[in-house]
């Protein structure tokens, strides 16, 4: 269950669609940033031996999905390259406490909820998309994403009790919800 608070803004979708190529584009960096943060966690809390194997294999998962979006964005005639990022993800990040443990378990619901967030939009393109190859693409990954989603939330949990976790997803959720309610100035997966 994705405990997103909010859904997309409605236009958001009808945006995306006019422009997949860069939504493509942003959703390849998107990958390759959640595969770099899986292992940048892996090396801040090496100590918390709980971490290692479950973010190892998400960040294996993670490259997967990126070689799979540059796959289809070379098919489709581009190339990846530099793009302008969302400004979601800092945004989302100013919540995070600056103290250990609550920034640990800050960063792994934020995490979770740049899954949920992912999940929720590629289900929209999954289900609004014309295009055979990238219908495939995006109703394939939604199981990953949510898998993701409950792989940081469980993170969370191995540093303070499951209900003080989720009391604090739900300040987090308000939070997500501010952040994405405000558009954007380019299309983006996050935008």
């Amino acid at each position: 269950m994705l405990r997103l608070a909010s859904v997309s803004r409605p236009e958001w979708i009808g945006t995306a669609l006019s422009d997949m190529d860069a939504v493509l584009l942003d959703h390849a960096h998107c990958e390759k940033k959640a595969a770099s943060a899986a292992l940048n966690l892996i090396f801040r809390y090496q100590y918390r031996s709980a971490l290692m194997l479950p973010l190892s294999t998400l960040a294996r998962e993670e490259l997967r999905h990126f070689e799979q979006v540059l796959g289809i964005i070379n098919a489709r005639g581009g190339e990846f390259e530099r793009q302008e990022p969302s400004t979601y993800g800092a945004r989302l990040h100013r919540v995070i406490r600056k103290e250990e443990p609550k920034r640990f378990i800050d960063t792994m619901i934020c995490c979770a909820f740049i899954e949920a967030r992912s999940c929720e939009r590629m289900k929209l393109l999954a289900e609004n998309l014309q295009d055979e190859a990238l219908v495939s693409l995006y109703s394939g990954l939604l199981q990953s994403e949510a898998r993701h989603h409950q792989t940081y939330l469980d993170l969370a949990a191995t540093a303070s009790p499951q209900a003080e976790v989720y009391a604090r997803v739900e300040e987090i959720a308000q939070h997500e919800a501010a952040v994405i309610a405000v558009a954007g100035d380019q299309v983006r997966l996050h935008s």
